[in-house]
């Protein structure tokens, strides 16, 4: 597919499907719990086909897991039957051991479920694009040292953090380019730890890895969409914009109608009503205003996607899902 083609053909829709971050909610409707969704290949590709067919969206989207890689580093993670898996402790605590981490082969811990995940997946969904989830660079550096200390080494052991930045962009890189052998049509990359950077920290330390990566990666037919769910993003549009990603996705803490304007009108932008306080402690009717404020207020922009602003989680009520994409249908009537 050419997915350069897909995204202006979004644009260009009179009537534009929406694009959520839905996949975890998909153990409700299979009765499995977490802890078996990402043990599995089977499940999460029937996972995936079942929100497929119950839902009009734009394109089918992995599982926003971001323990995996870290765990491929080494990390110890926490898994529970109802919640997404959590990254406990750090793995790099001093410049020797950033020197010493080595890059894991893909294939190492879960990585080899999910990429055969998505292969799968290609086979029980042909009517609209697959993209496979990954983590961005700062957020695995920040996993591997610990967020708070990640932020202290920015300033203080700088070549400590590009050591292992260097590291976990080559990983990102080999496990993206495995996605596209099994025919993925991209990936949705989070990096919502940049996020909570400067501007300037934010240009030093995510944009040059996560431009590097997708410059390695990023054709016609295969897409990179950059995620930050982070409070400073209407700050550092052209740190964003400079990654060179072919569509955006912002999470709710932001006024993303301000975000349009900062962005070029030509590239996708995609969010942002919020997975918490609506999809999961909503009800279909706060699900349908928050829904449509967020269509009235980013519509007037052609480039605009509408979507939650982070991954739903697991336990959301299918009934509020459902609310989101009967808001999307009534507000396009």
């Amino acid at each position: 597919m050419n997915m350069k083609q897909w995204l202006q053909d979004q644009m260009a829709a009179e009537k534009r499907k929406a694009l959520p971050v839905l996949s975890f909610p998909c153990t409700q409707l299979m009765g499995i719990t977490v802890r078996e969704l990402v043990s599995d290949s089977d499940a999460q590709a029937k996972g995936m086909a079942a929100v497929a067919q119950r839902c009009p969206t734009a394109a089918a989207v992995s599982m926003m897991d971001l323990s995996v890689e870290a765990e491929c580093f080494g990390a110890q993670i926490r898994f529970t039957d109802d919640e997404v898996p959590t990254v406990v402790g750090a793995v790099v605590h001093d410049p020797d051991e950033a020197e010493a981490l080595q890059v894991p082969a893909v294939g190492t811990g879960r990585t080899g479920i999910y990429v055969e995940a998505i292969g799968k997946t290609k086979q029980l969904i042909t009517d609209r694009p697959v993209l496979a989830g990954v983590i961005g660079p700062f957020s695995l550096a920040g996993r591997l040292m610990d967020m708070t200390e990640i932020m202290i080494n920015c300033y203080e052991e700088p070549e400590m953090v590009h050591a292992t930045l260097d590291k976990a962009a080559q990983f990102i890189t080999d496990y993206i380019n495995e996605y596209k052998k099994v025919g993925a049509d991209g990936v949705v990359m989070a990096e919502p730890a940049a996020g909570l950077l400067s501007p300037g920290i934010c240009e030093e330390f995510s944009t040059p890895y996560v431009k590097r990566i997708i410059e390695a990666v990023q054709t016609d037919d295969f897409i990179v969409v950059y995620h930050n769910c982070g409070n400073s993003v209407t700050q550092m549009p052209d740190q964003i914009v400079a990654t060179g990603a072919a569509a955006y996705h912002f999470g709710n803490a932001i006024d993303l109608a301000e975000m349009l304007d900062k962005m070029p009108d030509d590239q996708l932008v995609m969010g942002n009503v919020d997975p918490v306080g609506a999809f999961f402690n909503g009800t279909p009717a706060s699900v349908r205003e928050d829904t449509l404020k967020v269509m009235k207020a980013c519509s007037g922009h052609k480039n605009f996607l509408i979507s939650s602003g982070c991954d739903i989680p697991p336990k959301s009520p299918w009934e509020n899902i459902d609310a989101f994409f009967a808001a999307v249908e009534e507000f396009y009537q």
